[in-house]
């Protein structure tokens, strides 16, 4: 464990000065969104669709630092983003109240449709860290649940972000999902042929997040 803390540490020394130039490097986008609370209490039809000020594609990661207060045990906070090009192509991340801290990952596909393609009903995300979903033409979707892997090297076709949506009850006679703070967004993107440098920090979160896994399952298993 000593070792993997000095490999984060390492890693926050060279991530540091290289977003510190971020401003100036064209190549790499950079939009921050904090949702307040009140947005997660409506249902999916009600919810709104924001276009983004700025398209999010070829690479992108999306943060989410999620801070809100539940209102009840059955609450969720539902963060849908959806291909610029064809809408109903959407990857949905969501994130249940205490105690259970329920997580799912869907994907929404004009081949598969609507598919939950990782569900933890127990201890799925950890409030204390950060949700991870990064992407690439390449290797596709991975997400990271702010602890270990849950979903890796997913094929998703061409994806571009456009678009978000949140919501958090489904029923409109349902309780508040949430009671009071806010869901922090963050999306980075760019093109990494263009300037390989301004992606290192991709590639050090990735290791580090790879890591990770495999510290918990050797855990798990011993």
């Amino acid at each position: 464990m000593k070792y993997l803390i000095v490999l984060i540490l390492f890693s926050g020394l060279i991530i540091t000065p290289v977003f510190a130039q971020e401003s100036k490097n064209p190549s790499l986008i950079i939009d921050t969104i904090e949702i307040p609370s009140y947005e997660f209490n409506k249902i999916l039809r009600d919810a709104d669709i924001i276009q983004m000020e700025n398209i999010h594609g070829v690479s992108w990661q999306v943060t989410i630092d999620n801070n809100l207060l539940y209102a009840n045990p059955n609450g969720n906070a539902v963060l849908r983003i959806y291909d610029k090009d064809n809408p109903e192509q959407l990857v949905e991340i969501g994130m249940g109240a205490k105690p259970n801290d329920k997580f799912w990952i869907a994907v929404n596909t004009p081949k598969e449709g609507y598919v939950v393609v990782h569900s933890d009903l127990e201890r799925g995300w950890s409030p204390a860290s950060k949700t991870i979903a990064s992407y690439t033409e390449r290797a596709g979707l991975t997400v990271n649940n702010g602890a270990r892997i849950v979903v890796s090297n997913l094929d998703i076709g061409a994806f571009a972000i456009g678009s978000y949506s949140v919501y958090g009850m489904e029923s409109p006679t349902d309780p508040p999902a949430v009671n009071s703070g806010s869901m922090i967004l963050e999306f980075i993107s760019g093109d990494p042929a263009k300037n390989p440098i301004a992606f290192f920090p991709f590639y050090i979160a990735a290791g580090v997040g790879i890591l990770v896994g495999i510290l918990y399952l050797t855990k798990k298993r011993s």
